[in-house]
């Protein structure tokens, strides 16, 4: 019955005008595997809140990145969840080049230091002086040494890691170190596109010790970088026959390398889930297509997928796409996104907080087709793409799905 279920409805995807490739996975009922320093329940109440199950269970698989083994066992998870609840589910697959670092690191005097590659950085072994450029790295503050064949090496802030290369670059530099301005590594760091030299992003704790060393110590830099082509699963769950939705709820289920992904973005996936849940037995629930997105830390590819391979009709059948990223921590709820949607959520909920963007998440994909987008979320905190995104509040997320339903209910009855 579930393999007759899977093919009726990849007829119906198609029908509605979805051409990419998708796989149903078998129900799986799986127990992820344990990782060392998971935060555990911290309350009965919590023990008991199965959205706050579902955040640590994703989170005890340890990093989410697209294209790894992790993301088949989460979205098995996924998949298994959706079904208990009594949707039908199916896996979207598509094709991206990610870039990948395999290694990279400095060595200062016989010591290897480990770093990170920022994406976008170009390979190469270098061995060059090391000159340490003052502030941030400015034309102004680079003007100021001679990095010209040496490595600089910066701190993090005020103006972007592209801008940091290209001025190294204008220099005269032949590689550049980017230091964290906070405890920490650098996580995540992006050049948003190709740079010249190769750039590496070190911890505050190794890379502060350098700036402050004597100029021009000679040091072995070593990015060790490449792009590969991955292929992400969008996790997509409705009841059967429903083949054009009113809405979409969605939210990114991967994370970034190193980080768990408790807040960014478990917490999003398990209040779609939630809502899900309470709305399976309900009319609204076959109006519905509930979405878990992958790539969205690679640069929304999941969600640009979905649209991409969406015909016309479908999109424009939608009445919004509501999103839902980085809910389980901080008190304040805020909402951004399309004027007409952002009106409808204060009718529902007044004292709500406004924002006006629509990009930097997966809404954004949408709101590029001009789908009316809703997009949740509480603001960065410390833990953001660190190893320590390992646990939020659970309060949070049953206000979230509180809110998230009552805003949908009244979309849905919107004409």
């Amino acid at each position: 019955m579930t393999a007759q279920l899977n093919k009726n409805q990849a007829n119906s995807w198609l029908q509605a005008g979805l051409v990419a490739v998708l796989v149903s996975l078998p129900t799986a009922c799986m127990q992820p595997n344990r990782v060392e320093g998971v935060v555990q329940l911290p309350s009965t109440e919590a023990e008991s809140n199965s959205t706050y199950a579902d955040v640590q269970n994703l989170v005890n698989l340890g990093p989410r990145v697209a294209g790894t083994p992790v993301m088949e066992k989460a979205s098995s998870y996924l998949i298994d969840q959706y079904r208990k609840a009594g949707y039908i589910t199916e896996v979207q697959t598509f094709t991206y080049q990610k870039f990948a670092d395999l290694g990279s690191n400095l060595t200062v005097d016989n010591v290897t230091i480990e770093g990170q590659a920022l994406n976008g950085s170009i390979p190469g072994k270098l061995n060059a002086p090391l000159v340490a450029v003052p502030n941030v790295g400015r034309s102004a503050d680079f003007a100021a040494v001679n990095v010209k064949g040496a490595i600089a090496i910066v701190k993090r802030g005020e103006i972007r890691f592209s801008q940091k290369a290209e001025n190294a670059a204008a220099a005269g530099a032949v590689g550049l170190i980017i230091v964290n301005n906070q405890p920490g590594d650098l996580y995540g760091g992006s050049l948003g596109g190709e740079a010249k030299l190769p750039v590496l992003g070190l911890s505050a704790e190794k890379g502060n010790p350098l700036i402050a060393r004597i100029p021009n110590t000679q040091v072995n830099l070593n990015v060790n970088a490449q792009r590969q082509i991955v292929t992400g699963r969008n996790v997509i769950a409705h009841l059967p026959g429903v083949t054009q939705p009113k809405a979409i709820l969605g939210g990114h289920y991967d994370s970034v390398a190193g980080s768990p992904g408790a807040n960014d973005n478990a917490s999003g996936t398990a209040v779609v889930l939630a809502i899900a849940r309470n709305l399976s037995n309900t009319p609204q629930a076959r109006q519905i297509w509930f979405v878990a997105f992958d790539g969205e830390e690679d640069g929304l590819h999941g969600s640009r997928a979905f649209v991409n391979a969406a015909q016309p009709q479908f999109l424009s059948g939608l009445k919004g796409m509501m999103n839902f990223d980085m809910v389980g921590v901080n008190n304040q709820l805020s909402i951004g996104g399309t004027s007409s949607l952002t009106s409808l959520a204060q009718a529902s909920l007044p004292q709500i907080k406004t924002f006006g963007s629509t990009r930097g998440s997966d809404h954004a994909s949408f709101a590029d087709k001009n789908v009316p987008v809703l997009f949740f979320y509480r603001g960065s905190e410390r833990n953001y793409h660190t190893p320590n995104d390992k646990t939020i509040d659970p309060k949070l997320l049953d206000q979230t799905t509180q809110v998230g339903l009552d805003i949908l209910k009244r979309l849905l009855k919107t004409g």
